[in-house]
């Protein structure tokens, strides 16, 4: 029963801020420039007045500010999205498409950098002062520096260009009815290089901050003792020292865990990846309010989980937190 309060507090936050969020994004997106009844007048080849004040009539951007934010708040307690001004689909059908790859190539980049990230954290702890953890160290400095397109380009010019050994673009083969097994695995192709372009960065920070956490926490006292009583040194890594320093890194994997949402616009828009990140990019381009802010909200909401998750997690890790939440 303590927990599922402590659960229920921090959703009841989380819906605060969420609300917060959703005032804010509109607002921010209407004082932006751009009118989106002019591109679309634009490229239909009609821009004179009429047919641009037909159009935001049409739309209802031509009524006063409050307004649009009343209707919009109020469609949003529906949970309904809206309406696209370009594609005249529902935004939540436009995002329901698009969320799954999305999910797939986060999914995937965050697992691929936490694993692996810990993984080289651990090596590079356990070898402090020699050549390899001078070599992760350097490795990690270098990914976490390079901006996620040049990586991306690299990677396709490398991979996709000179080898021939990955696909550069897209989800899925163009041209190829493939089924079952054949399927899933063209679309592990293609998953290959935004995941890993996308994981490298993330991966980076993992590594670095699992190694000073063990680092740290392997000079501590209670480590020394157990050292001291004779206890083999492999149950006092896993026992002693990873319980205590993973908890820095459970910390950063759920910030990172929203950050990703926003890394996959970059990455999607180089590598063609059919997904919410370059839904938002096209909708920036077309000026479609209506679809931005679904990509807004969702997003956003995605954020507030996986810190609801992560703070779950800390508890399970270290049931002392939970206590402190109680007791607060």
């Amino acid at each position: 029963m303590q927990r599922l309060d402590y659960i229920a507090r921090r959703m009841a936050k989380g819906l605060v801020v969420l609300v917060g969020i959703v005032l804010l994004n509109f607002l921010m997106i209407r004082l932006a420039p751009g009118d989106p009844a002019a591109v679309m007048a634009g490229e239909a080849g009609a821009s004179d007045e009429t047919y641009v004040r037909q159009l935001r009539q049409q739309f209802g951007l031509d009524q006063p500010l409050p307004v649009q934010l009343w209707k919009y708040a109020a469609n949003i307690a529906q949970l309904d999205l809206g309406h696209s001004y370009r594609q005249q689909r529902p935004v939540a059908e436009i995002l329901g498409e698009k969320l799954g790859p999305t999910l797939m190539l986060t999914g995937t980049a965050f697992l691929v950098s936490l694993v692996l990230g810990v993984a080289l954290g651990i090596l590079a702890a356990r070898k402090a002062g020699r050549w390899s953890d001078s070599l992760i160290t350097v490795l990690a400095l270098f990914f976490y520096a390079m901006p996620l397109f040049w990586v991306g380009l690299m990677g396709i010019v490398l991979f996709s260009v000179t080898l021939g050994w990955l696909p550069a673009f897209g989800m899925r083969s163009v041209g190829l009815r493939l089924t079952g097994f054949e399927a899933a695995l063209d679309v592990a192709r293609h998953l290959v290089l935004p995941a890993t372009t996308l994981a490298l960065f993330h991966l980076a920070s993992y590594a670095r901050m699992m190694r000073a956490s063990i680092v740290e926490v392997q000079d501590l006292d209670f480590v020394r003792t157990a050292r001291a009583k004779g206890v083999p040194e492999s149950r006092i890594l896993r026992v002693h020292v990873l319980r205590n320093a993973l908890l820095p890194v459970v910390t950063i994997a759920g910030v990172k865990a929203g950050y990703l949402i926003g890394g996959s616009i970059v990455v999607e828009t180089v590598f063609a990846w059919p997904g919410i990140g370059r839904v938002a990019y096209e909708a920036v381009l077309q000026r479609d309010y209506n679809v931005l802010l679904g990509v807004f909200l969702v997003t956003s909401a995605m954020v507030i989980a996986f810190n609801l998750i992560t703070d779950l997690v800390y508890t399970v890790v270290d049931p002392r937190i939970e206590m402190g939440a109680r007791a607060a």
